[in-house]
Order: C-alpha cells, then sequence, then structure tokens
C-alpha cells in the first residue's frame, strides 16, 4: 500500500480559473498584447519541467502524445478494454492533470513526489492501447521505456525534491552536494554573476573537479554575440577549482519565448511596456540577468497598466540551495474596484511603517511607494499558482528604486474558498465565523504581507568602494544594546549570505508584519472593516495562521529534519513563538476524532491577541529583521532553526501530530486556465470545465501550432542532460 502522501486522491479538487469578464473589458489591441505574452509565459514554463526531475519532460511529452490523439472522454472505452476500472482510469486523469498543472511529478506545493494511484501493468496497457501508439509503436514503446520506472519509483530519495542524498534535483548534477554549492555561489559572488537562471554540472576530470555554471538563453555559442557586448562566458580558475561559464540552457524554449516576446512589443502601450520587453528579450537570448533587471526596472516604471505581466527566473524556493529561480510568468487584467483598497493602503504605507517594531534606521531611508493592484490572473505559469507576490527579487532594485505588489484576486476567491466539512482541527464554534471571515481576512494579511511585508526593512550594506549606507559607527542594535557588528558586503545578497533558510524566513517575516499590522485600525478601515467586523477579521486572521502552523507539519519530512515549504514553515514557526507566549493564548490538544481515529484541535483566545500575541509578534518580528538587515547568518540560523524544529519533546508531541495531519490532509486545489487564439484580428478567449479532462484539454490545446516539434525539442533537451542524473 503506498503512502497516500504521494499520490493525488480521485476526488482533488479542479476548479476553472475564471477571467471570462476582465478579458472582455480590454480593448483588442489589450487582448492582442495579452495574448503573444501568456504564449511567452507558457512556452517558458515549460522550463520547469526540466529544472523539477530527470524524468518530468517524458512524461509530459508520453501525456501530450497520448492526448493530442484522443481526448479523455475518447481514451475511456479504450481504457475500460484495456482492463482499467473506473476508478483506476480517474486516477490516471488525477495524475496526467497533476503533472500538468505541477509542471512536473512533484508537487509544487510541499515538494513531495506523486506517482499514478494504479498498478503499473494497467498503465502500460492502457499506453500500449492508445492510438498514439497504434500510429508510432517504436517511439511510444522508447517514450514508456524512459520514463516508466522513475515515473513509479518511490526509493530513497525519489520522494521528495533536495540535494545530494536529500533527494531529486536538476539544478544541480546528481554527484553535487552542499559543499559545492557554496563554492559555486562564491564564484558567483566573485564574478558578479547571479545564480537565478543558471544551473550547476560537476564533472570529474583525472581526478580533478570541474564545475560548468550553465546560462539558459536562446544563444547557444559562448562568444560575443552582436548586440550582446561583452560576454559573461569562459573559463575561470577559482579556489584551484576549474569553472566553465556557458550559454544554451532551454535554448530552444528561450528561442520561443523571445519571438513571442518580440511579437507583443508590437502591441505594448507605452514605451515603459515596450523597453521592458526588450530587456527581457535580451536576457533570455544572451542568458543576461543584468538585461533582466534592466527590464525590470522599466517594469516597475510602467505604474497602472491595464494589463500587468512579468516574466523570467523569479522565485528560489525550490533550488535546494536558494539561489536558482524556478521559471514563471503571469498576465493579468487589474480589477479597479478591489485595487482602490490596495492604492489605499499604499497612501498609508508611511503612517503604518512606523509602526513596525524596530527603530528608524533599520527602515528604508524612503518607502519608494510601489504599484499595488488586485488582479484577475489570465495566465500564470511555473509550477504553481500563488495568491499575491512582491517582485522583483533583485535586492539593490527593491532598495533603492522600488517593486511592485499584486494580489491575484481569482485565485483568491477559487483556491481558499473551503467548505465546512473540510475543516480540519477546529473547534465547532469556530467553523462559521472561519468560512465567513476567511476571504476578507485572507485577502487583508496578503495585502500586508506582500506591501509592508516584503516591502519593509532595510538592509545595511557596505558596497565595493567601501562605503557605507548606514553609520557603522553610531547605529545600535536594539536587541543586544551594542554596535551593529556585521553588514552585507559588495555584491552579497539576502538568498546568497541566508540561502537554504532565505525563503522561509523572509515568508516568516512578511507573515508576521500581516499579523501584527492587523491589530491597527487605520489598516483594517482600509479594508472596510470598522467594530465587531474588524475584531471578527483580526480573530481569524490569527486563527487562520496558527491552523496553517500546524497543516504545516504535512511539509515536514522527519527522515531528512528538513522542511519542504517556505510558508509552511514559517507558518509553524509563528504557531511555536506563539505557544511559546503561554498564558492560554493558544490552546493545542489531541483528541480522538468522530471516526475514532487521532485528531487534533487548535484554538486561539481572541481576548488575548492584542495583548500576550502582539507582545510576542513584536518581540519576535524585531529580531527577525534586526538579524536580516545586518547579516547575522548565525544568530539568523539559529533562532529560525531553532522555532522549525520538529520533536517529540516538550508540552506537544509535533513528529505525532504530523502523523494526524497527514491522516486528515486535504490536498491543493488545480486550476485550470483558459488558452487564448487570434481568430483573423480578434482574440478569442478559450475556457474549460473544472475537472481533470478540463484541465489535460487546456493543455493539449495550448502548444497545437507546434506540437511535434516542441516534444522533439523537450525530449532533446531532456536526454542531453540525463547523464548527469546518476552518480
Amino acid at each position: 500500500m503506498v503512502d497516500s502522501q504521494y499520490y493525488l486522491p480521485n476526488d482533488i479538487g479542479v476548479s476553472a480559473l475564471d477571467c471570462r469578464e476582465a478579458f472582455s473589458l480590454l480593448s483588442p489591441r489589450e487582448q492582442m498584447y495579452s495574448h503573444f505574452l501568456s504564449r511567452a509565459a507558457w512556452y517558458g514554463g515549460l522550463a520547469v519541467l526540466l529544472q523539477t526531475s530527470p524524468e518530468s519532460a517524458n512524461i509530459f511529452v508520453l501525456l501530450q502524445k497520448i492526448f493530442r490523439k484522443q481526448p479523455a472522454a475518447e481514451l475511456e472505452p479504450v481504457a475500460m478494454a484495456a482492463g482499467l476500472t473506473s476508478e483506476e482510469y480517474q486516477a490516471f486523469l488525477v495524475y496526467a492533470a497533476g503533472l500538468y498543472a505541477n509542471m512536473g511529478n512533484y508537487k509544487s506545493f510541499g515538494d513531495t513526489k506523486f506517482i499514478p494511484n494504479l498498478p503499473k501493468d494497467k498503465l502500460k496497457a492502457l499506453v500500449f492501447a492508445s492510438q498514439s501508439f497504434k500510429e508510432q509503436p517504436g517511439e511510444m514503446e522508447a517514450l514508456w521505456d524512459s520514463c516508466s520506472s522513475a515515473l513509479f519509483s518511490l526509493e530513497g530519495k525519489q520522494k521528495q525534491l533536495g540535494l545530494g542524498s536529500k533527494g531529486i534535483t536538476t539544478y544541480f548534477s546528481g554527484n553535487c552536494g552542499l559543499e559545492d554549492a557554496e563554492l559555486a555561489q562564491k564564484f558567483l559572488d566573485f564574478q558578479k554573476l547571479s545564480a537565478y537562471n543558471t544551473r550547476l554540472f560537476k564533472t570529474e576530470k583525472g581526478g580533478k573537479m570541474s564545475y560548468e555554471v550553465r546560462l539558459a538563453s536562446a544563444v547557444k555559442s559562448d562568444c560575443a554575440i552582436d548586440g550582446e557586448g561583452e560576454t559573461r562566458c569562459g573559463s575561470f580558475s577559482f579556489e584551484d577549482q576549474e569553472f566553465t561559464v556557458k550559454r544554451g540552457d532551454y535554448a530552444q524554449i528561450m528561442e520561443r519565448v523571445c519571438h513571442y516576446l518580440e511579437e507583443a512589443q508590437a502591441h505594448a502601450a507605452s514605451e515603459n511596456q515596450t523597453k521592458m520587453l526588450e530587456g527581457y528579450r535580451r536576457s533570455f537570448t544572451f542568458g543576461s540577468i543584468d538585461a533582466h533587471k534592466e527590464g525590470s526596472r522599466f517594469w516597475i516604471k510602467d505604474k497602472g497598466p491595464t494589463v500587468e505581466s512579468y516574466i523570467g527566473f523569479i522565485e528560489s524556493y525550490r533550488d535546494p540551495f536558494g539561489s536558482r529561480g524556478e521559471f514563471e510568468g503571469f498576465v493579468a487584467v487589474v480589477n479597479k474596484a478591489m485595487s482602490e483598497r490596495f492604492a489605499k493602503l499604499v497612501s498609508s504605507a508611511e503612517v503604518l511603517l512606523p509602526e513596525l517594531p524596530w527603530p528608524r534606521d533599520f527602515e528604508k531611508d524612503t518607502f519608494l511607494k510601489p504599484d499595488f493592484t488586485s488582479l484577475d490572473v489570465l495566465t500564470f505559469t511555473g509550477s504553481g499558482v500563488p495568491a499575491g507576490i512582491n517582485i522583483p527579487n533583485y535586492d539593490d532594485i527593491r532598495q533603492s528604486e522600488g517593486f511592485k505588489n499584486v494580489s491575484l484576486g481569482n485565485v483568491l476567491a477559487v483556491a481558499y474558498a473551503t467548505q465546512k466539512e473540510k475543516l480540519t482541527f477546529l473547534e465547532e464554534d469556530d467553523k462559521d465565523a472561519y468560512i465567513k471571515w476567511m476571504l476578507p481576512s485572507f485577502e487583508m494579511q496578503v495585502g500586508l504581507h506582500e506591501l509592508l511585508g516584503h516591502g519593509s526593512g532595510k538592509l545595511f550594506v557596505q558596497d565595493d568602494q567601501g562605503k557605507f549606507n548606514f553609520d557603522q559607527n553610531t547605529l545600535i542594535n536594539p536587541v543586544t544594546g551594542e554596535k551593529v557588528t556585521s553588514w552585507y558586503r559588495g555584491n552579497e545578497t539576502w538568498d546568497s549570505r541566508f540561502s537554504t533558510i532565505a525563503s522561509s524566513y523572509e515568508e516568516c517575516r512578511a507573515e508576521c508584519v500581516g499579523l501584527f499590522l492587523c491589530l491597527n485600525k487605520l489598516a483594517l478601515s482600509i479594508f472596510g472593516h470598522e467594530g465587531q467586523d474588524a475584531e471578527d477579521v483580526v480573530y481569524i486572521n490569527w486563527l487562520y495562521m496558527v491552523r496553517a502552523g500546524l497543516l504545516g507539519l504535512e511539509f515536514y519530512t522527519p527522515e531528512s529534519s528538513s522542511w519542504r515549504q517556505a510558508h509552511m514553515q514559517a507558518s509553524f514557526v509563528i504557531l511555536r513563538v506563539l505557544l511559546e507566549a503561554g498564558e492560554g493564548l493558544v490552546h493545542l490538544e489531541e483528541v480522538a476524532g468522530a471516526d475514532g481515529r487521532p485528531d487534533a484541535r487548535i484554538a486561539l483566545d481572541r481576548t488575548k491577541i492584542h495583548t500576550v500575541g502582539k507582545s510576542a509578534i513584536q518581540r519576535f518580528l524585531c529580531k527577525l529583521q534586526v538579524l536580516k538587515a545586518t547579516a547575522d547568518v548565525a544568530g539568523g540560523r539559529a533562532l529560525y532553526d531553532g522555532y522549525s524544529a520538529v520533536t517529540d519533546s516538550g508540552p506537544h508531541d509535533f513528529l505525532r501530530l504530523r502523523d494526524t495531519v497527514l491522516l486528515r490532509k486535504e490536498d491543493r486545489k488545480m486550476l485550470v486556465q483558459a488558452n487564448t487564439r487570434v481568430q483573423g484580428e480578434a482574440v478569442e478567449l478559450v475556457e474549460y470545465e473544472g475537472s481533470a479532462a478540463g484541465l489535460i484539454h487546456s493543455f493539449t490545446e495550448r502548444f497545437q501550432e507546434d506540437a511535434e516539434q516542441l516534444e522533439a525539442d523537450l525530449l532533446e533537451l531532456s536526454k542531453r542532460d540525463s547523464p548527469c542524473w546518476c552518480h
């Protein structure tokens, strides 16, 4: 019997992401712009297959070939004739939908592998009975053979993503460990190269190690190209090791992204948009993060566009070392009514920021008022769809030039809606209020988290010329009462210094800012909450967070003592802080459920949130900011790892509670996104039903114009690197 955490249940939630009204409000030019940006994003998102696991691209191609010839309904009688039950066929559809939704065979939220919930011989019988197999038996059998054992394998480290013995990763060759990642980071810092668009491959020649840093680019040549200026490629000796910087990772994919970005440029609404797309195009052509930064600067200047978008190697959650970005792209339409609230929040930021529990010197010199909009997503590609985003992630731009915040309204409405019977671990008395206030409170938390969480706090830096952005002679650390003794130097960044804990630590800091500032009457009134309603929103926001801390245990792996999801680790840390505060603020107990199996109850004393709760978060948040600002990696790790520890000692047996959480877990919903098609001079929005079959259909129609060539390119890219994963 396979542990249920490694397959997706047949009744998993699947919902269509509704954007029809938002899309219909766009002008024909804006629709055309959205279409070409979406095409660029969808093609770029395919790089995630190659960034996830050695077998993901081959499985994707296998599924595309099967379903392009026979949609789900047509394939069903074939499956029945091949000996599958209707439950087994549904399990296959759910697996296929899961692979598309996660852009690989590891969950985007939690990084665990999922396998088909049916016997391998049954799936093989279906593949071999398919129309695609009948038409190309040799090719399809080879494709099946190339991925079938990995498709079902749950051996050892294949159960989750990770580096070295801890799991699977394709950001590093299979022979790399943490020490290789650390050495490569030092090399990249020395070369002033960002890790965002790179992968690392290690080879051994005559007993000596050599490393290849490979940049994602359409151009495969390593010498300077017309229009590029100087190339960053070449061979270098660093700490007695040989490093080579090469280009051409995901080349065929990047080529398509550049083509569609160029098409989109013809329909841009402003010069900022044109220059932004030009920067992205140069970045994906030459493999240059500097060019992507340039594009991002114009993106920040593109204030209040009707169509909002971003694209590139953005979030570093899934690199086990925390420096390399996963490809993502989104295209969305601004929701003007909801955006007004966020605009009010932005204009109140300078009143709210001083409320945060650190001295003025630890806040940015000036708050660069960002765009903050609520968007209805038309397209979001990559491994998963978040609820809100604060970008760009480049520290130097965020500190001195600004950033943008977006809340994804139609994602919030669908992905986070819940039913009473599915609300685990809460007291019955809390459930109705939770369902009533969960979306309003979450919307507010997303706003505060993105704008004043990720958007707050200064980093102390001494640049290459020795110049400080703070007075090192007088600045006092408010936690120790002594002078600040550490800071970032030269090319160091938050990600490069705090590496493996950076993502989760920063999410935790932003969540704490949300919890702290949601107690503020001005913040509540901006979101339309007054009186008793405001108190209910605060209560449910805090209750949501402590419940999320308990649910987070699903994403902890005891075998390697590691967390697999940054946000859930952050929620667990906050739960630990609030439990530690004592005085009856949070009550957590193990109970027997109505079904006789282990269960748990978590409760929060709402009368103590403004006192006990507030002061606990205040103290913890100040420590988080001070350690981050001063680049105190040792102190930051000690604090964060301490609260992240999952043990069976102390007042709560969290390892046993983890078993209970796994027993009662509900899988995250999968979202079905629309496609766009050019029909003459117009753009048509093509929608699909909210089901596994609908999700599959959306993907088979998504890459129709060059399906055969695209599939051949993906297989070639996958095959090129296949020797690198064994060690």
